[in-house]
């Protein structure tokens, strides 16, 4: 069964940074772009970043460009979000998933949700 298991979370001080680690079984990791989303308290869960299959082609929201690097490790099969200059506003539960997407759309392909890692910025 699909399975993602999200790592690296955590409290930081605002400007510090994180890496978040998520590792995926239960399907074909190397044929799938994966996305990083967030959801924080009372509102809904989004796409922050995503990363073709070849680890091309990255996707970053606005709100985190130029502070977020997305990667993978098909080896691993294992993708991984490096956070700096965080910001009170990236305060929230970090998710990963498989996903297709383009610059304007995002389609999650699967219902299965891991537990989560949380991430806490204080200002």
């Amino acid at each position: 069964q699909v399975q993602f298991v999200e790592s690296g979370g955590g409290l930081v001080q605002s400007g510090g940074s994180l890496r978040l680690s998520c590792a995926a079984s239960g399907f074909p990791f190397s044929d799938y772009a994966m996305g990083w989303f967030r959801q924080a308290p009372g509102k809904e869960r989004e796409n922050v970043a995503s990363i073709a299959y070849n680890g091309g082609n990255p996707y970053y929201d606005d709100s985190v460009k130029g502070r977020f690097t997305i990667s993978r490790d098909n080896t691993k099969n294992t993708v991984y979000l490096q956070m700096d200059r965080l910001k009170s506003e990236d305060t929230a539960v970090y998710y990963c998933n498989a996903v297709h997407y383009t610059s304007t759309y995002y389609s999650v392909q699967y219902n299965d949700w891991g537990q989560g890692t949380q991430v806490t910025v204080s200002s």
